[in-house]
């Protein structure tokens, strides 16, 4: 097996990467950006050389999805890792998790229907929400002594609204990093069955979990409910490959699955993933494992570092403790500064770009949301930095 480093910083300018370039107007010269969720990290050796291979053959012509290799890629990983076995017809592409959504939520539900978030939470939920003229109805989770909870009182009350269709349940939950319990899940779902309501599982962060955290894909754990449920899945996070565009989406109810083709093949005609997605997914599925063991090491270690560091020189400022993702969730109210005045800290004073807390929605004010997935010395220099603006 082979060890991968992690250390190696590489430069990402002039790739067009994103972190780089999507950037606030007074950005400082000499930023450092740890706001968007991808890694800094080398994809695993079998990706990059099944891509130059592909590359090597000389054609990049239309790619087929759904192939017997693309297929048993996607099941035998999720079958290792999780036992979960996935019918290989329920199985449909997108190119993204969050395209998914919105068409989801347009297939789903009609105009001025109500659509249930926990926030804070990953901000495009209520943007393909509202972007589709639907009504964001928030059940923010309950935040106490550094950790948050369901409020299961809350979501049972909503989704007794009759103009409430569905909800989005954020899985492992993004920005904080909690990985829901088996009862939570159930509970989520005996509350959703009992006013028959549909949900949509974002489980793009699945793989990315601290040593010893167990998560539940929510189509294994309550198969009785399968009619009702769709997983949005992709190998974006866990390999790094979010510019590649692929991501699968689990749909068992077929009464779904027509209302997904028709909306995806027939009215938008959105069905011929990359050449190049393809190929790395199943490379990354089959052959890459070893990269994501890791890959989750590395990254527990990142959080470990930060955590005392910012436990013991920063004593106002508390570490939400993830339990999955590599987003580092930091409560900063302790120091005083409103939003706005947090902001402009990190990025002035301290050269930073980070996720500010308010973009998740309600409960996000006076939060920054770090990405971990970064060489060492990156985390050592943004803590550097951090200490800086807060201080």
């Amino acid at each position: 097996m082979k060890h991968y480093d992690f250390d190696r910083v590489i430069d990402r300018r002039g790739t067009q990467a994103k972190k780089l370039l999507q950037l606030p107007d007074t950005t400082p010269p000499d930023f450092l950006s740890l706001w968007i969720a991808d890694m800094d990290f080398a994809c695993a050796d079998p990706i990059l050389e099944a891509i130059h291979r592909r590359v090597d053959e000389g054609i990049l012509g239309y790619t087929q999805y759904g192939t017997p290799e693309c297929l048993s890629a996607i099941t035998g990983w999720f079958s290792r890792r999780f036992g979960w076995e996935i019918n290989p017809s329920h199985i449909f592409f997108s190119p993204g998790v969050v395209p998914a959504l919105g068409a989801l939520v347009n297939i789903l539900s009609q105009e001025g229907d109500g659509i249930i978030i926990q926030n804070p939470v990953y901000g495009p939920f209520a943007g393909k929400i509202l972007g589709n003229g639907r009504r964001v109805v928030t059940n923010p989770l309950r935040y106490h002594d550094g950790d948050y909870t369901m409020d299961f009182e809350g979501l049972e009350a909503k989704l007794a609204d009759p103009t409430v269709k569905g909800m989005i349940l954020c899985s492992p939950h993004n920005p904080s990093g909690r990985v829901w319990t088996e009862e939570e899940l159930k509970t989520v779902v005996s509350l959703c069955k009992a006013q028959d309501k549909w949900i949509l599982a974002d489980e793009v962060h699945c793989d990315i979990l601290r040593a010893g955290v167990t998560h539940h894909p929510l189509l294994k754990l309550c198969p009785e409910y399968s009619h009702r449920i769709v997983a949005c899945t992709a190998p974006s996070k866990t390999f790094n490959l979010a510019g590649v565009q692929t991501a699968s989406i689990i749909i068992p109810n077929p009464e779904y699955q027509a209302l997904w083709k028709k909306q995806m093949i027939d009215r938008i005609g959105l069905f011929h993933p990359s050449a190049l997605g393809i190929t790395a997914m199943i490379a990354a599925y089959n052959e890459s494992e070893d990269w994501v063991d890791q890959m989750n090491a590395y990254v527990d270690a990142n959080f470990r570092f930060a955590s005392d560091f910012i436990a013991r020189e920063l004593p106002l400022a508390r570490v939400i403790p993830a339990q999955g993702t590599y987003l580092l969730w930091v409560d900063c109210n302790g120091y005083g500064y409103s939003p706005e005045e947090l902001a402009d800290r990190m990025l002035h004073k301290g050269g930073l770009v980070l996720d500010e807390g308010v973009i998740f929605g309600d409960g996000g004010a006076g939060f920054e949301r770090v990405n971990l997935a970064c060489p060492r010395s990156v985390v050592a220099e943004f803590l550097r930095r951090f200490q800086k603006a807060l201080s």
